[in-house]
């Protein structure tokens, strides 16, 4: 993570294989930062921190948002272990819980935005919930007519940033956030996040299928039917599937599934968990039963699925 050096309060969880498992990383900015909100060039980024944590690459998760837009060069960045091009003019999303693990930064340069949820009013979050969600689009390709806009206000905010002492704190925090709020509605109209929204169907099914996200979140390691989630959200099953299937054009199960999977790749590269505990965290009443599943949708066993990230250096 890009902050450990200075983020002392991060937390490391050990996974039943007694091994450690993917650190989990709190919001501290260097001091004398006010609130939730910090901004850097990558290049001033990646100076300051020329041999971590990258060398070698290290998974982690932050409870707090990273926001990074390319202007020179291309970015690798993996998240939730696929690895993202992220090329000049885009802009990467790393949300909060993602695991996340950094490439070799090269000569990428950019802006860099960390902050936390709560950095943002209720309005503007409520408005920016496609975007801010946990599976909203991790690289982001602006309409060309908004590009130079948002590389303007994302200058600014810079700027403004780094103005820190010119004016009363209070007015320096809202124009950072406001600044930030700008940046962050503009940038909720890209085609990514936009054409996502659009496939999603009506506002009932739009509101039932992030209703079924949250509680799927919650619930994924013990809850596998669709029938248990119509239940716990007070719909039909068909309901339920047909917002799903509007919203992303899978079945619920599907998505069900793809959640679980998500979850065992973390705990078995990450955090370096043994196949039998991970079966076990995920519901699974036989760890061969696991193991099929696992088989089914990846191509490899657990086993050699996390014999092939170490190598990698995942």
């Amino acid at each position: 993570m890009m902050v450990g050096k200075r983020h002392p309060g991060r937390s490391s969880r050990v996974g039943r294989s007694g091994k450690a498992a993917v650190p989990l990383y709190g919001f501290q900015p260097p001091v004398g930062t006010p609130y939730g909100l910090e901004v850097n060039t990558v290049e001033d980024f990646f100076a300051e921190h020329d041999d971590w944590p990258w060398n070698p690459p290290r998974p982690g998760r932050a409870t707090f948002h990273y926001l990074i837009l390319v202007t020179e060069g291309e970015l690798l960045h993996d998240v939730d272990h696929v690895t993202r091009t992220v090329a000049r003019g885009q802009w990467l999303w790393v949300r909060p819980g993602h695991a996340q693990c950094w490439h070799p930064p090269g000569a990428v340069r950019g802006l860099f935005v960390l902050f936390e949820p709560d950095v943002l009013t209720s309005e503007v979050a409520r408005l920016l919930a496609p975007l801010t969600a946990h599976e909203a689009p991790a690289v982001l390709s602006p309409h060309p007519d908004d590009a130079t806009w948002l590389e303007q206000t994302a200058l600014q905010l810079l700027d403004e940033h780094r103005a820190l002492g010119r004016r009363r704190l209070d007015v320096h925090h809202a124009l950072r956030r406001s600044l930030l709020e700008s940046l962050l509605l503009r940038l909720a109209d890209s085609p990514d996040v936009t054409s996502t929204g659009a496939a999603a169907g009506g506002t009932g099914r739009r509101h039932t299928y992030a209703r079924f996200v949250d509680v799927l979140e919650l619930h994924f390691r013990e809850l596998h039917r669709a029938a248990d989630y119509a239940g716990l959200l007070g719909c039909s099953v068909r309901t339920l599937s047909r917002a799903a299937r509007d919203a992303t054009g899978k079945g619920v199960r599907e998505v069900i599934d793809e959640r679980r999977l998500l979850e065992a790749r973390r705990l078995l590269t990450g955090a370096g968990w043994e196949a039998r505990a991970v079966a076990v965290h995920l519901g699974f009443t036989d760890p061969a039963n696991f193991g099929r599943f696992f088989r089914h949708h990846t191509g490899l066993t657990p086993a050699a699925f996390a014999a092939r990230e170490a190598r990698t250096g995942m």
